[in-house]
């Protein structure tokens, strides 16, 4: 999109959902369109991970790692006034944390939630990807089937587009959506 997306006040856009449903794409876009940063907490782990302080680590203590520096560089960005798109697979409770952080500095938090209504298209688009993200892994459809299990279902109030509709009209959806 060339277009320009100007927001009244800083904006928070949490893009969530399963690996493969469209969710990193989305929250490019967004970020594009509002000339704000996006935080990816795959290139976060991709350039911690090469020095080995999270070899081992326990799942929880992973998380609590990315959501930490999410979280700082969220606060940094709204102390500064501006906006932030977050891309992570993330819980009610850290969106919690993120939306008092926002409203903390006047900003307003929306979440986008990525899901993939066919699950054969929804395996073909992890299996066919490849991110290219320095110091960080692929993963597969097993790490997916993991995920399913691991991941509490949100309640939070959210905007949902769904990857079997293509990346640009969903895209266009959420902007609408954000205003």
């Amino acid at each position: 999109m060339s277009d320009v997306t100007v927001w009244q006040q800083p904006t928070v856009v949490v893009v969530t959902g399963l690996p493969g449903t469209g969710k990193s794409t989305l929250a490019e876009g967004i970020a594009k369109a509002a000339r704000a940063p996006a935080f990816s907490v795959d290139w976060l782990l991709g350039a911690i991970a090469p020095s080995g302080v999270l070899s081992g680590a326990a799942r929880p203590v992973v998380r609590g790692v990315y959501e930490g520096l999410l979280s700082s560089l969220l606060t940094r960005q709204l102390m500064l006034g501006q906006s932030a798109v977050l891309d992570t697979i993330a819980s009610d409770d850290i969106i919690e944390a993120w939306s008092s952080i926002t409203y903390q500095y006047d900003g307003r938090l929306v979440t986008v939630e990525g899901v993939c209504s066919d699950e054969t298209v929804h395996r073909s688009r992890v299996e066919g990807r490849r991110r290219n993200i320095p110091g960080w892994h692929e993963i597969d459809w097993s790490h997916v089937e993991f995920m399913k299990k691991e991941i509490e279902p949100l309640t939070v109030p959210r905007f949902t587009v769904d990857a079997i509709h293509p990346a640009a009209s969903n895209l266009s959806a959420v902007l609408r959506h954000i205003g």
